[in-house]
């Protein structure tokens, strides 16, 4: 008997996990990936024109830049599908310098545009074009470099792996003094790994590593799950140390988004500073949301005389689901 009330427990936690994450296994983990337009002036006159388009399962994300009447665009090259972006380039014989130009589709979208302007004289002008207003008139106020710390905050709370890992680091720890440490780790470890890959010391292909950084997050759903005494050695004695470790794949993940729109030369330290506070902004802000959310669950089961354990398991259950559905799609993809 009480092995059929012990199946029952696990069955209704599997299916409560099911039943959270099911409308997070449709999602892709990195969905917010910013589009990328450069509009380079030529020195015999017209523009440049090159435009990254996010793929999302080799389904580009129905976004397109449309530029003044009268501005016809001719294909340089074909188009091409690198990493996780369709890339077009085309050259106009228009002066854009102060074109009005429009995304259009973006408004139904949750993914930015980041719009670099490159005249002669070589002073960029950066901009961010929002789902909210997804008209840019070029000539106006740009956003420079600030458009990165825009982009790094984005990124974090909308790349749902993210969110997942550090959700799990903070159910995981109960000690606020070893939480912070464990947190700490992770940022500076995501740091290092960021800054090595855009400056081209560290070199990894996406793929394979968006597979291991899904299944650092099975890893720890699992540890979640399961009661101390029975977490591994490492875990439970240095969590800020496997949090380190898996920072540093997670930092190979943000670098994938900063690959696919670039750095400016002249701006690299600034632009790649400000991506990394706005990840660090992101981050704290999931923290700070979860500590709130976890202590108004203890008021409410504390007057409910619910189990807090409950929560805890039910999240390592859906962590761990959407994560094992992350990894298998994301291996498959390497054959």
């Amino acid at each position: 008997m009480r092995f059929g009330v012990r199946t029952l427990l696990i069955q209704a936690k599997l299916l409560a996990a099911l039943v959270l994450c099911a409308p997070l296994t449709g999602l892709i983990a990195d969905e917010v990936r910013p589009a990328y337009l450069e509009l380079r002036a030529a020195e015999q006159g017209g523009y440049h024109v090159l435009w990254k388009q996010p793929v999302v399962e080799n389904k580009r994300i129905p976004i397109d830049p449309s530029f003044p009447v009268g501005c016809d665009l001719r294909e340089n090259t074909p188009p091409e599908i690198t990493g996780s972006a369709l890339i077009k380039r085309w050259f106009t014989d228009c002066d854009l310098s102060t074109a009005r130009i429009e995304i259009t589709g973006l408004r139904t979208s949750i993914t930015d545009v980041m719009v670099r302007h490159i005249p002669l004289d070589g002073e960029f002008e950066n901009y961010i074009v929002l789902p909210a207003e997804p008209v840019l008139t070029l000539g106006s106020e740009g956003a420079d470099s600030v458009g990165y710390l825009v982009i790094g905050v984005e990124h974090l709370v909308g790349g749902i792996d993210h969110v997942l890992f550090v959700i799990g680091l903070v159910l995981f720890i109960s000690s606020p003094w070893m939480l912070l440490k464990t947190i700490t780790a992770f940022t500076i470890a995501h740091s290092i790994t960021l800054a090595l890959s855009i400056l081209g010391i560290v070199s990894l292909a996406q793929a394979p590593v968006e597979a291991v950084i899904a299944l650092s997050i099975v890893f720890l759903a699992r540890e979640l799950a399961q009661p101390e005494e029975k977490r591994s050695t490492l875990t439970r004695s240095s969590p800020w140390l496997m949090a380190f470790v898996f920072g540093l794949l997670h930092g190979l993940g943000f670098a994938g988004v900063l690959r696919e729109i670039g750095l400016p030369e002249d701006a690299l330290f600034t632009s790649l500073l400000l991506f990394n506070v706005g990840i660090e902004l992101g981050q704290l802000f999931v923290v700070l949301v979860l500590i709130s959310t976890l202590w108004l669950w203890r008021k409410i089961s504390g007057t409910l005389r619910l189990r807090p354990q409950l929560m805890y398991l039910i999240a390592a259950y859906a962590m761990g689901s959407v994560a094992t559905y992350w990894t298998i799609d994301r291996t498959l993809v390497l054959f």
